[in-house]
């Protein structure tokens, strides 16, 4: 005996007496690996770049202004700290500016055109930078910066918008996680390897050689990578078929349409409290990120006299933390969901509650650590940023949960917003911080950034869904078949 139910390309899908569906049987003749795994490959060490050619300056700057006691056969320059902060800055001015529109031009144009275009760009200017300090000085480099922003600012939104084509809803945690881990890979990579790369062969080669990587990667992309299982002349018919019948699930009408052509319900993202909650909980965790990134190597200068940034290793180790942590979560939430042990939405609310509940504690123990105890901080710190791994399966899906119609644009409106608070955050340190030496001030930064955690997660935990919301299909005919039906087997 079946009984017929909402779901797949008719509005109906049929399950058998032990609940099993046509998705289970295709996951069971599919479960190795396919394209849509290669997919996200691609997409990891796409995120691996974007983040190496981010954070190379940090590094890099070090040199370009000490070339002497780095290896002085090349160029230094004679710029200010705060010329140097101003550098390291302008990357963001441009970053926040496209995010938003990002995500309506990969709806409308795909993910793969502006993710590669974004990219080989940045690649190409990062080429560029040695050549552009040396005829132009900061002035030139700092706007070389900005547009390069610009470029990236399409990253996520084109990320977000091929997982939402690619993944099922079944994989999509761990999809997702494997793909946004390339963060911290490239981070990991570029911190330690910038400072033997300046010592070895030069400053410039850090951009030549991360900017040529991903010219590298733009090239393979452009052969391999497919924003959609669409645009996929490779792709298996069973994978394809697994693909279309896990996500039909998720639609709440049948659409008229393509996707790419549906009105876009701005007025209903901002109405919706399961969004909101969203841009609050995406927000808060920059918030305490960035500050971690950006303030922690001056407080265990300053408060603990340990410069951790003197320490390639030592510097990337709490990012080693996180991406290996993103996996162990990820492992975590697959066997969770393949045991049905508990809901999506109380899997999103889980995770983002020890991505930002747990660092929210360990940040308030990092307050109260005495002088003499470097290597409890550092440990400290290193679960505080491991932890927050874990938010890669909570609010960080939640944008394909809730419309995988407009996942881009939702991702582009909360990086935007959260990269606004990434910002601000370093300026109030240096507001509440008058005296780097007096670990009180620092107490404050630390329980702000904790307070923030608490209320962030605290919202989504109450308002927080993660399934398709209304707006997510245009204005249409309801589903036909809407109650199970009885169709006796013959």
């Amino acid at each position: 005996m079946k009984l017929m139910c909402c779901g797949g390309s008719n509005g109906t899908m049929s399950v058998d007496a032990k609940g099993s569906t046509k998705e289970d049987e295709a996951v069971g003749k599919h479960s190795g690996l396919g394209m849509r795994h290669f997919q996200v490959f691609l997409l990891f060490f796409a995120l691996t770049v974007a983040y190496g050619l981010r954070v190379n300056l940090s590094v890099a700057v070090v040199a370009m202004t000490d070339a002497e006691s780095v290896n002085p056969d090349f160029p230094d320059y004679d710029w200010s700290e705060k010329t140097k902060s101003l550098l390291l800055s302008s990357f963001f001015w441009g970053y926040v500016i496209t995010q938003v529109p990002a995500g309506q031009l990969a709806r409308k144009y795909g993910g793969k055109v502006m993710i590669l275009s974004g990219l080989s760009i940045c690649s190409v200017l990062n080429v560029l930078t040695p050549i552009c300090a040396r005829i132009g000085g900061w002035q030139l480099v700092c706007a070389l910066r900005v547009v390069e922003g610009l470029c990236q600012g399409v990253v996520f939104p084109s990320t977000h918008t091929i997982l939402s084509q690619w993944a099922p809803p079944k994989e999509r945690p761990t999809l997702g996680t494997c793909a946004y881990s390339g963060n911290q890979f490239g981070t990991i990579l570029m911190l330690a390897t910038s400072g033997v790369i300046a010592s070895s062969i030069g400053w410039p080669s850090i951009f030549y050689i991360s900017g040529g990587i991903g010219c590298v990667w733009s090239v393979v992309y452009f052969f391999f990578g497919a924003g959609s299982p669409s645009e996929c002349k490779s792709l298996s018919v069973e994978e394809k078929k697994l693909i279309e019948m896990s996500q039909a699930e998720e639609k709440t009408s049948e659409q008229d349409q393509p996707a790419e052509h549906l009105p876009t319900p701005w007025l209903s993202f901002f109405t919706s409290p399961a969004f909101l909650v969203l841009i609050v909980s995406h927000s808060v965790h920059n918030w305490g990120f960035w500050t971690l990134l950006t303030e922690i190597p001056s407080y265990m200068k300053n408060i603990l006299g340990k410069d951790i940034k003197s320490n390639a290793l030592l510097s990337s180790l709490p990012y080693v933390c996180m991406f290996v942590m993103s996996f162990v979560f990820s492992t975590l939430s697959s066997q969770l969901n393949s045991r049905n042990c508990i809901s999506k939405v109380t899997s999103r609310k889980l995770f983002n509650s020890i991505g930002l509940w747990i660092p929210m504690i360990t940040l308030i123990c990092l307050g109260y650590v005495n002088t003499d105890q470097s290597e409890l901080a550092v440990v400290l710190l290193c679960f505080t940023v491991g932890m927050n791994g874990a938010t890669y399966l909570g609010f960080n899906m939640n944008h394909i949960d809730l419309s995988p119609n407009f996942a881009g644009i939702l991702m582009g409106i909360t990086n935007g917003v959260a990269n606004i608070m990434s910002i601000i955050a370093p300026l109030i340190v240096g507001v509440i911080v008058t005296n780097e030496h007096d670990p009180e001030q620092w107490r404050i930064v630390f329980f702000i950034a904790a307070g923030f955690y608490l209320v962030g997660n605290g919202l989504y935990v109450i308002f927080g869904k993660a399934n398709v919301q209304p707006w997510n299909d245009p204005p249409a005919k309801p589903r036909r078949n809407s109650t199970p039906q009885i169709e006796s087997q013959h």
